[in-house]
């Protein structure tokens, strides 16, 4: 009597454990948001900087909703994954380029780092950040707009300006409507 006890508790929680990753799957999701930004040829090098960035437009209403919940049912957002990728000049690379650490904030929400690259490759046109991909970011991205901060430190001046364009991969963790 005390085996076949035993075998239906573990039964039951092996089912319980696999439903609860099922229901985790439903509820998770991933969407995209990308920037453009500009870092000017003024800076000299290993002097840290700040790169004026525009607001990010979430649009987060809409992808909840395509995914079938809402903003007050958002439990978490992590950033995935960042991408940075030099749309011009054409022929340039992160040479110039040593360090790179991103902060997200809102006009409600204190600033926080998000990702950071040191080291960058000089021979690179396109890096992928290191995230911090445990912090929640749901504050942040839940709203209709979000701001970025670059703090960059160079290698060497350049002579031209550098358009890179940030792509942020969102996973979200969220009830159904």
């Amino acid at each position: 009597m005390n085996t076949v006890y035993k075998l239906i508790v573990i039964a039951a929680l092996t089912l319980n454990a696999v439903s609860c990753d099922k229901v985790d799957d439903l509820l998770t999701f991933t969407f995209n948001n990308q920037t453009t930004f500009t870092i000017e040829n003024q800076y000299g090098s290993d002097v840290p900087f700040t790169v004026p960035t525009p607001d990010v437009t979430t649009n987060s209403s809409q992808k909840f909703e395509n995914n079938n919940t809402a903003s007050d049912l958002v439990k978490e957002i992590n950033l995935n994954q960042m991408t940075l990728t030099i749309q011009s000049p054409d022929d340039f690379t992160f040479s110039f380029l040593k360090s790179l650490h991103i902060y997200i904030s809102t006009e409600q929400v204190e600033e926080t780092e998000i990702a950071f690259k040191d080291d960058i490759p000089e021979e690179a046109t396109s890096i992928d950040m290191e995230t911090y991909n445990d912090k929640d970011l749901s504050p942040y991205v839940k709203g209709d707009t979000y701001d970025l901060r670059f703090e960059a430190v160079t290698r060497e001046a350049f002579a031209q300006d550098v358009t890179i364009k940030a792509e942020m991969e969102y996973k979200v963790r969220a009830d159904p409507l």
